[in-house]
């Protein structure tokens, strides 16, 4: 395991110190500490609300929001966004539904030192998403963290001891397993009931456009850009590296393998029934279509091993049809037919293999509701989406980047079979290549990145002596935004 050494964290900290004494040119506040812990953590009694604080505040965040607002048993008593537009909107909402206006934070640091918050709720970008909620356990703070929980394998596994530890609640992002008819569709494959199960198949055929070319510029008024870059590395603002387009460079994001994607990649393996762990795993795409200024491929194919079973996830961002009514969702395959889950988490299906409906799943479920819940029974068992499973299905998304972030580029005129004796990954292959074809892209003209198939040693999260890969399982984390080592 790659880890962050602590001659390097001392030479980054006297870097962001010597920065802090120079000035930071307009890019923000230069704090360089870690948030304080409070002394104590309150006790929520049966009778008592449980105090929220929101942490991020564009898109998904108001969903966050509307999740908890109507909650009897929880008040927002805070916000917190790097943008103060975004804020002061958020702020009049909670005003409006409560009667009672929040406090108001750009720091999250400063956020944790407040001791009237029980816990908090997360939608930030993915290179904050482990530091933040690890911070917020320190401080005695109990976390909903989205999706994916973690930006690299390194986090993954700090994720998966923090709440032990730390002695919280952590819930993830993945609401499906909050649904009824997910539940129920999983379980139904774990009975047996379409047999041997051998291929999980995850699907994100989910258009993207072209997010074009802009040129580097003044940081808005109003946003602590400092602390927006957080552990990600300092670069010069630049608007489609900011609201929502950051999903589409590696320094925050990845790609909608780890956007959307970990929604159904969560389904998949929870569906598979594994815990640890695949053998190997090999993926390959590009971005075609367009050429703009993102780094992620907008067209990823990724085979997992397990020995046992294959997960062969396919990411889509040009038009395309569904595969077996399935456009967003899952495919899990057995010996006497298969399941479909789509999009609406609040129905499944079961299949023979001739296609016909053997059996439907309904019902939907309250993810937040949940969270809650737990919070008061201080019982990890009781969430339905504990965030060490969170962490285990990020992993999957990032180990598929991981081997396209090493791959080289191959003609697609090539017909060489990159997937061994795997037919079903060849011929999801096969399927890849008419997509882009179907989209105008030339096969013969055009080249996509063959990643390279990675050994993996599950049990020490890593790929062995592949020095390369292992290099690609931390980030150098900008100080003081570091990641602990140890908890």
């Amino acid at each position: 395991m790659v880890k962050v050494t602590r001659r390097r964290f001392l030479e980054d900290s006297l870097l962001v110190a010597t920065a802090a004494l120079v000035g930071t040119d307009g890019i923000g506040s230069a704090l360089a500490q870690e948030p304080k812990t409070p002394n104590t953590t309150r006790t929520v009694g049966p009778n008592d609300r449980i105090r929220l604080a929101q942490i991020g505040m564009h898109g998904r965040g108001m969903a966050h929001l509307d999740g908890y607002l109507g909650q009897k048993d929880a008040t927002v008593v805070a916000i917190c966004d790097i943008d103060q537009h975004v804020t002061a909107n958020a702020a009049k909402v909670i005003e409006k539904k409560s009667g009672k206006a929040p406090r108001i934070y750009q720091d999250l640091r400063q956020l944790y030192e407040d001791k009237e918050v029980d816990a908090v709720s997360m939608a930030l970008p993915i290179h904050w998403h482990s530091l933040a909620a690890i911070w917020a356990m320190q401080a005695g703070k109990d976390v909903y963290v989205e999706k994916p929980v973690c930006h690299n394998l390194f986090e993954a596994q700090r994720m998966i001891e923090a709440p032990q530890k730390l002695s919280r609640i952590c819930q993830a992002g993945t609401q499906s397993r909050s649904h009824k008819a997910v539940q129920e569709a999983v379980a139904y494959i774990h009975a047996g009931k379409i047999g041997k199960v051998y291929l999980a198949r995850g699907l994100c055929y989910k258009p993207r456009g072209s997010i074009g070319i802009q040129p580097d510029g003044p940081v808005p008024a109003g946003v602590d850009y400092n602390i927006w870059l957080g552990p990600a590395p300092e670069r010069p603002f630049n608007p489609n590296r900011f609201h929502y387009n950051w999903h589409w460079f590696w320094d925050y994001g990845a790609g909608d393998l780890g956007n959307q994607g970990i929604h159904q990649m969560d389904i998949a393996r929870w569906a598979l029934n594994k815990t640890e762990l695949p053998n190997s795993v090999v993926s390959l795409g590009g971005r075609f279509g367009y050429v703009d200024q993102g780094e992620t491929p907008n067209t990823e194919l990724t085979l997992f091993d397990y020995g046992d079973a294959q997960l062969i996830f396919e990411v889509r961002g040009l038009k395309t049809d569904a595969l077996k009514g399935v456009k967003i969702g899952d495919i899990v395959y057995g010996e006497h037919g298969y399941v479909a889950f789509t999009g609406d988490y609040g129905k499944a299906a079961a299949f023979d293999n001739d296609g016909k409906v053997v059996q439907e799943f309904r019902g939907s479920g309250d993810h937040f509701r949940n969270y809650l819940d737990a919070i008061r029974s201080r019982k990890t068992s009781d969430l339905h989406a504990p965030v060490a499973e969170g962490a285990r299905s990020s992993a999957l998304c990032h180990l598929g980047n991981i081997s396209y972030r090493l791959g080289s580029p191959v003609p697609l005129s090539d017909k060489t079979n990159h997937f061994g004796s795997s037919k079903d990954a060849a011929e999801t292959f096969d399927r890849f290549e008419q997509h882009l074809s179907d989209n105008g892209v030339k096969l013969e003209r055009e080249t996509y990145r063959l990643g390279r198939a990675l050994k993996i040693n599950a049990q020490n999260w890593n790929f062995g002596n592949d020095q390369e890969a292992n290099a690609l399982l931390t980030r150098k984390y900008r100080a003081p935004f570091v990641v602990p080592e140890k908890l």
